[in-house]
């Protein structure tokens, strides 16, 4: 399950930075990752998984996108398709703001459908850190409200070297209906890495780990992504 932050989404960084000349930017990125996480939570069984997006924005602060990587759940699912749309801007030279939409689709099997479900997220920033809230009305198929509540920060060491840092806490309204591993209806997610840039290819590494006794251990991710535009 694909999490718009982190940069859930490039589209956001292109509308808060586009030229005022363009009316629109269209760009396309391919990702390759160590283990697909999704709030700490493997989603390919510890295995690497090979990512792309499709991302278009204008000088309005709109923008939309899709975004697909492969998944492997052990039931047959093996293909993860999210679509977005939404709008990001600036209340002040210094504070900003992104809201949206987003769709989360599963295919490979007969029922991987059973477990799409959308999301709305909110996100307010000061300078380069940020609190963001997801939420869902029907998580994962399941029927349950659930939300996702994260406070996110970019140490900047030079202009292609930063540190992303990210807390956040994952919490079903409806223990009946959704907990993990059994019994527990939220947990806490951690992830602290290290983005480094070098013309358009964008290589990540750091470490990650919940509260989690089984489904989240911590553990050291890798990233390489090269961006391109249309």
């Amino acid at each position: 399950m694909k999490n718009p932050s982190l940069l859930r989404y490039t589209a956001v960084a292109l509308c808060l930075t586009a030229s005022s000349q363009a009316y629109a930017d269209v760009s396309g990125t391919v990702t390759l990752v160590s283990d697909y996480l999704f709030n700490g939570v493997t989603q390919t069984d510890e295995k690497p998984a090979l990512q792309g997006s499709l991302d278009w924005s204008n000088k309005y602060g709109v923008y939309a996108g899709v975004w697909g990587s492969n998944v492997d759940f052990n039931d047959g699912t093996d293909m993860e398709v999210d679509y977005y749309v939404g709008y990001a801007g600036n209340i002040s030279s210094a504070t900003w703001y992104d809201v949206g939409f987003v769709y989360y689709s599963y295919l490979g099997d007969d029922d991987s459908s059973d477990i799409n479900y959308s999301e709305i997220y909110f996100q307010l920033g000061y300078q380069d850190t940020s609190v963001k809230v997801w939420y869902a009305d029907d998580y994962a198929g399941t029927d349950a409200k659930h939300y996702v509540i994260a406070l996110m920060h970019t140490l900047p060491i030079r202009d292609n070297l930063s540190i992303d840092f990210q807390i956040d806490r994952s919490k079903s309204l409806n223990d009946d209906k959704f907990t993990w591993e059994g019994n527990d209806d939220s947990y806490f997610h951690w992830k602290a890495i290290g983005q480094y840039s070098w013309n358009d290819v964008n290589f990540g590494l750091g470490v990650e780990g919940t509260d989690l006794d089984t489904y989240g251990e911590t553990r050291v991710i890798a990233t390489v992504s090269y961006t391109f535009n249309f």
